[in-house]
């Protein structure tokens, strides 16, 4: 396939006000300017000018865990009944057929990062799908993508209802610091094992399995935390177990924006869109994106679906170029800097040779009101409208 008389902005590299783009087997094969565009055949796409991007990525997400229009029949985002399950997979709970799927698509998001929600100390296994299809294992990018910890209020709240704990942010941090050193334990058994056959392996573990890979930095420990105290148990933690970060939400990040850059800390920032719901959220600003970046803090921008709709993310990416990030850095905190930060760069995120086919063909700028998709294409197939 080919698509050709294109503006192709392709967020990293030379972009081009009149170019092509050539896809082979769902890749990017090439790309350039007409002048060294080959010949079009029928079936290939004449973009008469129009805007094509890299489909966006949705760094933080529940996409097909709360299936759209109903709650506890199908609301399988949180297990409430134990406030340490790393042990939980994404891809065993997610919904293709959700009708929001179809509705990320269509927004131009082609990649989302989903997974458990913040009710848990340590609530599972996020996973990177695309929006596209109908067989989960088919759609996956990458899974294990990241697994999830909850500070703050969410936890508090979940479980002091059942008069169960953790009920304090104390508590919840010592939860999952009991977590980590069991799992640490664990390994040094697993390791001696392997290392002196007389010594025996200790008993299979799901949940202390799960959290291996977190410890040895191959599954990035995703921390959702609003407050400046909860950021900070956050690097606490992190640094205490040698993990590798990711801070979700951080709405108060603002506030110690400087100090994150110091930490060398990446943020996921959102939902854009929201009132201030809940006490955490009470320094909530929709310059917070801009400050952090400005101090040196790699950002991307998230919806937190459905707290915002997913096919809203380039609204809420809109709002943050507006509010002093830029238009150039907002594009990029949900195409390369949101897939660099789930761990999926080498794939999607940019325009690039080699990577997924995923593309989207805009009427005009994704942040000018009006604007919308005109064509979709995941891994090279049009999927949308």
């Amino acid at each position: 396939m080919l698509i050709y008389h294109a503006n192709v902005e392709p967020v990293e590299g030379i972009s081009y006000r009149d170019g092509y783009v050539r896809v082979e087997g769902g890749k990017i094969a090439a790309l350039g300017d007409m002048a060294d565009c080959p010949a079009p055949n029928s079936g290939d796409v004449d973009a008469a000018g129009a805007l094509l991007l890299p489909g966006f990525v949705d760094a933080h997400c529940h996409l097909g865990l709360n299936p759209d229009g109903l709650t506890y029949e199908q609301g399988d985002c949180n297990e409430e009944s134990d406030p340490v399950t790393p042990e939980l997979r994404a891809i065993d709970g997610l919904y293709p057929m959700d009708r929001c799927f179809r509705e990320a698509r269509e927004g131009g998001v082609t990649t989302v990062l989903t997974g458990p929600g913040s009710a848990n100390a340590i609530g599972g296994q996020f996973a990177a799908v695309k929006t596209a299809g109908r067989w989960i294992d088919r759609m996956v990018v990458k899974a294990p993508a990241a697994m999830k910890f909850a500070l703050g209020e969410n936890p508090k709240g979940v479980y002091g209802q059942q008069k169960d704990g953790p009920m304090t942010r104390m508590a919840t941090a010592a939860r999952i610091r009991e977590a980590l050193a069991q799992a640490e334990e664990y390994r040094r058994k697993q390791a001696a094992a392997r290392q002196d056959e007389d010594k025996e392996p200790p008993d299979f573990d799901a949940k202390l399995e799960a959290l291996v890979p977190v410890l040895e930095g191959r599954v990035p420990a995703h921390f959702h935390a609003h407050r400046a105290d909860d950021i900070a148990t956050a690097v606490r933690i992190a640094k205490e177990f040698r993990l590798n970060y990711v801070l979700l939400h951080a709405t108060e990040g603002h506030l110690v924006a400087d100090l994150l850059a110091a930490e060398g800390a990446r943020v996921v920032t959102g939902p854009i869109i929201s009132d201030r719901g809940k006490p955490e959220l009470l320094h909530q600003t929709l310059e917070n994106t801009a400050v952090l970046a400005q101090a040196g803090v790699q950002v991307a921008i998230c919806t937190d679906h459905p707290e915002n709709p997913v096919q809203y993310l380039p609204l809420g990416a809109a709002l943050c170029a507006q509010h002093g990030l830029g238009q150039e850095r907002a594009l990029r905190a949900i195409t390369l800097d949101a897939a660099d930060i789930a761990g999926i760069g080498d794939r999607v995120g940019s325009i690039a040779v080699g990577k997924d086919a995923d593309l989207v063909l805009w009427s005009g700028h994704p942040f000018t009101l009006g604007s919308k998709p005109v064509r979709v294409w995941v891994d090279g197939v049009a999927v949308a409208p």
